[in-house]
């Protein structure tokens, strides 16, 4: 079998390098380009670093990969998920913010892991849940307040002395 026509399996979907699209799982044609680039950063994430991820998902009943912090967040989509878990009265206690711009492993590596593409990032109880369009979404149904209230991870008191919601806070 030559080189153009060899195949790479990733996960449930199968890569021919002789080919100009890939169809995915989805049922979506995904670009060559998009193809290599995914088999690259599948490949990046090593096993030390899957630990830590491991680890870092395990510390908090709620978690957040963002590029920035809580208090300071570096893109417009981490403060819309900031804001999202605030106003839902996220206990900060059981929370937790890792800023991806710390660590390019961290900020390629949680990619692969969730297998999604973007940042940021929010786990509940050690399941990954989306990014922010998925959490504003949610918000909006109703359902990120159902999913946070039945995890058991909302304070008890969500609003602060001077009547303002009260905003998670990294460690």
């Amino acid at each position: 079998m030559s080189f153009l026509r060899s195949v790479v399996n990733i996960g449930n979907r199968q890569i021919s390098a002789g080919a100009k699209t890939l169809r995915s799982s989805f049922g979506c044609n995904l670009p060559l380009s998009f193809q290599i680039q995914r088999a690259q950063q599948l490949r990046y994430l090593s096993q030390e670093a899957r630990h830590a991820i491991d680890q870092a998902v395990a510390s908090k009943p709620v978690v957040l990969f963002m590029k920035g912090t809580p208090e300071f967040p570096q893109c417009g989509f981490s403060r819309a998920s900031i804001q999202i878990l605030g106003l839902q009265g996220v206990d900060p206690e059981k929370f937790a913010a890792f800023n991806v711009l710390e660590d390019d492993e961290l900020r390629q590596g949680i990619k692969e892991y969730s297998d999604w593409p973007t940042i940021p990032q929010l786990y509940v109880n050690k399941e990954f849940v989306g990014g922010c369009d998925i959490l504003i979404s949610m918000h909006q149904s109703g359902e990120l307040a159902e999913l946070l209230d039945s995890a058991g991870v909302l304070a008890e008191d969500a609003e602060s002395a001077d009547g303002e919601t009260a905003k998670p806070t990294s460690e």
